[in-house]
């Protein structure tokens, strides 16, 4: 992020319209904001951070604490607007807090609320981007990579915080420390781990309480067994090492001991089920033999019943084969009804098939009828002879066609086979050496295939080396540059560091204070303290000079580990591809190829 121009209007200390030129202070690659007490240092930086979050610094966003100039004129609006570049943009944020304004008609004040605008510089101008509050704080914080407390203490150090911090004791540093780089993450870690902590004893102690109460149960079911008195159950508090070995070897004679005396009561039980089979046996003849006995009393009082009615019976009884009688003569009688009927019918048919029969027929007898429908019959009989024979000769006729045209097509094939045979022994020798010649061009593409494969192998192994041999001598040429860089980063970096030391003592300086004992020698007067020299060189540019060595050492890296697999690479494809050049190994796959 490079900050150009800061325009601050009724903001903070200043009443009138300030604009800051950054381009220009920077120009020497450094510069000093200072001032006396209360000229306004603070709230550049706070305008600066205003800009950008929509917000200044925590310690200075107090309740009921207003960004507007006491002493502004009521009708100048409270403003900022940030000139920057980040992340190879040029942006412009404009921001007004909410604030109090005169009416335009009458007398009083009216809140306006806060607004924000963001825009981009283009080759055309400046283009609007967004005039939403959240959209401009994402988009900045995405270009900046922080949020704005991160940004409040990494890049803005709050004012006295550092020489509190060297004058301070332990706790005090901690307590400040927390406070600039926000360390609660690991104070709540520490208090999770302790909870945890908490936590696995008191499931610990709870499954202790659980496994005596399951002993205390063991104990209730297992009695009071001679082997359970001479091992009595632990007497261990919840919590206590060795509780859970303790209670398993308790259990373990305790399961014994009633292993034995189940086994025990099971011969009992088996004795006494024994004897309750055998009582439940008597039980069940004895309630066998009473069933009979009750069967054997409604028996006799059936047959006494039976006896008393028999005269009903047998005046049943004759009425019944009396009806069987009847039953044997009821087919008969139907038998007769039904041919009666058919006498009818056959009547009536009669007399309709005589009306069909010419008259001089019609009163004809049996006989008669008889033989005009043999005369006819065997009349028909002849016509469909004649019939038949007329079907049978003009298929014979078809028949004798078919067989013709097949003695001329079969008098052809024998003549076309006549030929074909005489023709056999030359084309059977022609096919011979076609046999051959396919035989010896089989063999001759086994041969070639079994060197073409090899050949196209080595010819790709071949292409792959000279490939690798390219990237070899780019990667080195690489790792030439990469090298030459991390040697100038190193050097610029031992530069810094040597010119830092140098000017420590400014840096000392700064943080001294009237009264104040210095650290180094003790004294509470500072008669002449150290300046900086034109050109000092800070913490901040040696880290920065560091961090460059350190990635141009991670590239120097990265490079000759890539060198080293192309070369391994490369030295695989030699070995793969042997003596011979890409060209003769591209000719000898050719010629393989044609002749395969």
């Amino acid at each position: 992020m490079r900050l150009h121009r800061l325009r601050v209007t009724a903001f903070g200390p200043f009443a009138e319209p300030q604009e800051i030129d950054f381009d220009a202070l920077s120009g020497a690659g450094i510069f000093l904001l200072h001032g006396p007490t209360g000229a306004g240092k603070t709230s550049v930086l706070d305008a600066v951070c205003y800009a950008l979050y929509g917000s200044v610094p925590g310690s200075r966003q107090a309740p009921g604490t207003s960004l507007r100039s006491d002493h502004s004129a009521p009708d100048t609006p409270t403003e900022v607007t940030l000139d920057l570049t980040a992340g190879g943009r040029r942006l412009e944020i404009t921001r007004r807090p909410e604030q109090d304004r005169p009416k335009k008609r009458g007398t009083g004040t009216t809140k306006d609320k806060a607004q924000s605008w963001l825009r981009e510089r283009t080759g055309e101008g400046w283009e609007a981007l967004s005039r939403s509050h959240q959209e401009i704080g994402e988009e900045i914080e995405q270009l900046l990579g922080m949020s704005r407390e991160q940004f409040c203490q990494v890049v803005l150090l709050p004012q006295g915080e550092f020489a509190r911090f060297l004058r301070a004791d332990e706790g005090a540093r901690g307590r400040l420390l927390g406070r600039l780089f926000d360390t609660r993450r690991f104070a709540a870690v520490e208090a999770l781990l302790a909870e945890r902590r908490r936590a696995a004893e008191a499931k610990v102690r709870a499954g202790d309480e659980k496994v005596l109460g399951t002993a205390q149960r063991l104990a209730q079911a297992a009695g009071h067994g001679v082997d359970l008195r001479d091992w009595p159950m632990p007497r261990h508090q919840p919590g206590d090492p060795g509780l859970a070995e303790a209670v398993r070897a308790w259990a373990a004679v305790a399961r014994c001991s009633a292993r034995e005396r189940r086994t025990v009561a099971e011969y009992a039980l088996a004795a006494v089920e024994g004897r309750d089979a055998a009582a439940r046996r008597a039980a069940e003849e004895a309630r066998e033999l009473d069933r009979l006995q009750r069967r054997h009393a409604e028996t006799a009082r059936r047959a006494a019943l039976l006896a008393e009615a028999a005269p009903d019976r047998d005046r049943v009884r004759d009425l019944l084969d009396r009806a069987r009688r009847g039953a044997l003569v009821a087919p008969a009688l139907e038998m007769r009804g039904a041919a009666y009927a058919a006498h009818l019918t056959a009547a009536h048919a009669e007399t309709a098939a005589r009306a069909q029969l010419p008259p001089a027929l019609a009163e004809a007898g049996t006989e008669q009828l008889g033989s005009v429908e043999q005369r006819l019959r065997e009349e028909l009989g002849a016509v469909g002879a004649a019939h038949r024979a007329e079907q049978r000769s003009a298929e014979i006729g078809r028949e004798r066609a078919t067989l013709e045209r097949e003695a001329r097509a079969a008098e052809e094939q024998h003549q076309e086979s006549a030929e074909w045979l005489a023709r056999w022994e030359d084309t059977r020798a022609e096919l011979a050496e076609r046999v051959e010649a396919a035989q010896q061009a089989a063999t001759l593409g086994e041969q070639l295939a079994g060197k073409l494969e090899p050949a196209r192998m080595h010819l790709t192994a071949a292409r792959r080396r000279d490939g690798l041999d390219a990237e070899a001598e780019v990667t080195s040429g690489e790792l030439l540059r990469v090298r030459e860089e991390s040697a100038a980063a190193r050097e610029r970096w031992l530069e810094l560091k040597e010119a830092r030391l140098r000017g420590i003592a400014a840096e000392l300086a700064e943080a001294l204070e009237a009264g104040v004992p210095c650290t180094v020698c003790g004294s509470e007067r500072h008669p002449d303290p150290a300046r900086p020299a034109p050109g000092h060189v800070d913490r901040a540019a040696e880290d920065a000079a560091h961090a460059r060595f350190e990635e141009a050492e991670e590239r120097r890296a990265a490079v000759e580990r890539k060198l080293a697999a192309v070369q391994e690479a490369r030295a695989e494809a030699a070995a793969a591809a042997g003596e011979a050049t890409t060209a003769e190994l591209l000719e000898l796959t050719a010629d393989l190829s044609s002749r395969h």
